[in-house]
């Protein structure tokens, strides 16, 4: 299994999406895009189900000998969420990754002025809150995310990915009411090994997609 690109990622899963939303099973929509990737997902899944479409920034705080691992992750205001577990094997403390906090702190903020400008946030209360990725490896940042929506008051939180690591999907089941993934490969390393195209975002492009909605 392998997608082209984020777009037709976004299309499978807007399929499922909309046969639930059909169903009766997402109320009020307003579906969330974690950007960058997750924008190019979300867009095709937003247009199926009519919904408006906005992002919610999140950063993923890396381990300082490898950036790309996670041990924790930033969003909006909320203090970081760490990976105690992954902390304590690591031999890393809260303190000792002072530095990297402050930094994704610093580009957090830089990309949500980037990309909402004066646009204040979607209430979210009471709707049914769809929260999109490219796909989800250890789950640091959507993990950040969804507790952080949580604290809105949707009537419900669903979070959905192409594609995921099945030990980090079982995991996130606690954090929302529904997980949608349909693909759960089991030699899973990394997000980019399943598409094709995998390029990263850029801001323009993040941009583009919110105002073409």
């Amino acid at each position: 299994m392998r997608f082209r690109d984020r777009a037709e990622a976004g299309r499978e899963l807007a399929g499922l999406l909309s046969a639930a939303h059909a169903r009766g099973d997402l109320p009020d929509p307003v579906v969330l895009a974690l950007p960058r990737g997750g924008i190019a997902v979300a867009e095709p899944v937003a247009r199926a189900l009519g919904a408006p479409l906005d992002v919610l920034v999140v950063r993923k705080i890396g381990a300082p000998c490898q950036e790309e691992f996670a041990v924790g992750a930033l969003a909006a205001d909320d203090p970081p969420l760490f990976d105690e577990a992954t902390l304590a094997e690591l031999g890393l403390t809260e303190e000792s990754l002072a530095p990297v906090v402050e930094r994704e702190r610093r580009e957090l903020r830089r990309r949500e002025q980037r990309y909402r400008g004066d646009r204040p946030p979607p209430d979210l209360s009471g709707r049914t809150v769809i929260v999109v990725d490219d796909g989800l490896a250890t789950g640091a940042t959507a993990r950040a995310a969804l507790r952080h929506l949580r604290r809105l008051r949707p009537a419900r939180l669903v979070l959905a990915v192409p594609v995921g690591a099945p030990d980090s999907l079982d995991l996130l089941a606690a954090e929302a009411d529904v997980v949608l993934c349909p693909h759960r490969p089991s030699g899973f390393a990394a997000v980019g090994q399943w598409y094709d195209d995998f390029e990263q975002l850029t801001d323009t492009q993040v941009l583009a997609a919110l105002h073409g909605h």
